[in-house]
């Protein structure tokens, strides 16, 4: 005290000095024992960010996503990259909320109507937690369930759902969750239908900056590592077989991926799908893909062309004949590496395939395809960012190609691919489109 009344040059017996340094007193007092208070102009200062409140952010604050207000979403189902389309929906709508997403479970089973038999994975058992938080941070965030203080005071949020639920009536329902009393709930849990099936008010950017955030934990990516080791050393062996000069060449081996889809239920789905959208260009049979990717320009042989497809069609050897001289094509049980597989269950599996496709010199798929989708998507952002000037050229550095698509050239090979990062939505990703941005 009598520091403060030397400081503000008084005595101790001046009524002013006294009224002065109690006041100061009681402000110091209060930033210490309540560091988050109100103040002018509706701006709230936090321990974490300041939010002005007086206008409720549509895209998550500029400022930063708040720490201390959670969203919390349904188990996450279906496919690998419906679910990482699903999670990165989660996202921002809890960036649209400012909020904190909850870490979700994800499905590693893969059951499309008994919801019940769906088996959970947390989600930082397939992807790096603190590496997501790290490079997204500003952007969107995770939090863990020990973050929330008070786990029993949750408002649940029904999503809506059927034709009466339109995209504006969706949207209005996050804005009116986003203010005012409702606002002040710490979590907002979501109840109701798939993630993956909510409407989408996201340009494709910004889902492409969710998808960038994602790693794969250390054991996946290293298995991951193993299967390409092995598609370049079955490359390099043929192309010693051929040129032995190629023994002193430590140069990694090309290979192409094709993601086949022939199974049987997928015909049964693409045919239905043809005849509503009227088009021919989604089904591709067996001999067209092979065809195609034989056609692929300046394709040099020997190359391996490593199969994506699904472990019901590991036992028809058909699907390994008939490529053409100095195409070898492998899958993983002819590679060796299907043991590797055989030990995660099917989440896991499809996300080493994922990274073996995403890492290939030439990528090869469907474009009504979700996963051949998300991984054009993030082979045409990888040749953003090294500033290719050539996306859809032939000396593009990581080529990507829709086998369901003919070139229109005379050679019948794939149309070359690239995702438009520019789309307003990421519907044509979702649900597959035939207008491709090359």
């Amino acid at each position: 005290m009598e520091v403060l009344l030397k400081f503000f040059g008084g005595t101790a017996n001046s009524v002013t000095c006294k009224c002065m340094v109690l006041f100061v007193t009681v402000l110091i007092l209060r930033l210490l024992l309540f560091p988050s208070f109100p103040s002018f102009d509706g701006i709230e200062w936090t321990n974490i960010v300041y939010i002005r409140n007086n206008h409720p952010p549509l895209l998550g604050s500029e400022f930063g996503i708040r720490k201390n207000k959670f969203l919390e979403v349904p188990q996450i189902v279906w496919g690998l990259n419906n679910q990482k389309i699903a999670f990165a929906r989660a996202c921002l709508t809890a960036r649209m909320l400012n909020r904190t997403l909850l870490m979700p479970s994800l499905s590693a089973s893969l059951f499309y109507k008994e919801i019940d038999l769906l088996k959970p994975i947390s989600f930082d058992k397939v992807f790096q937690f603190d590496a997501f938080n790290t490079i997204c941070s500003g952007f969107v965030q995770l939090g863990q369930y020990w973050d929330v203080l008070n786990v029993t005071k949750v408002l649940e949020m029904q999503k809506g759902s059927g034709r009466k639920w339109t995209l504006e009536r969706d949207l209005s329902q996050l804005r009116e969750h986003s203010q005012g009393s409702i606002d002040d709930h710490e979590v907002i849990r979501i109840v109701g239908k798939n993630p993956f099936l909510w409407h989408d008010h996201w340009p494709v950017k910004d889902y492409a900056k969710v998808f960038e955030c994602l790693h794969l934990v250390d054991e996946i990516s290293e298995e991951a590592d193993r299967v390409v080791s092995r598609i370049r050393e079955v490359g390099r062996e043929a192309r010693e077989s051929i040129n032995a000069s190629e023994s002193s060449s430590f140069r990694p081996m090309p290979y192409v991926a094709v993601h086949m889809r022939i199974e049987i239920d997928w015909m049964i789905h693409c045919k239905k799908l043809e005849q509503r959208l009227n088009t021919n260009q989604i089904c591709s049979s067996r001999e067209e893909i092979m065809e195609r990717v034989r056609n692929i320009a300046g394709l040099k042989a020997p190359v391996v062309v490593y199969l994506a497809v699904a472990d019901k069609l590991l036992n028809d050897s058909s699907i390994l004949e008939h490529w053409g001289e100095g195409i070898l094509p492998f899958e993983k049980k002819k590679l060796g590496v299907d043991g590797i597989y055989k030990k995660y269950p099917y989440l896991i599996q499809s996300a080493i395939d994922y990274e073996v496709c995403l890492r290939a010199d030439i990528f090869v798929g469907n474009s009504f395809s979700t996963f051949s989708s998300l991984i054009v998507l993030e082979r045409t952002q990888k040749m953003m960012k090294i500033g290719a000037t050539s996306m859809c050229g032939n000396d593009a550095r990581w080529p990507s190609y829709a086998y369901n698509i003919p070139s229109g050239e005379e050679s019948n090979g794939p149309m070359k691919w690239n995702t438009n990062m520019s789309d307003s939505s990421l519907q044509a990703i979702s649900y597959g489109t035939n207008h491709i941005s090359c």
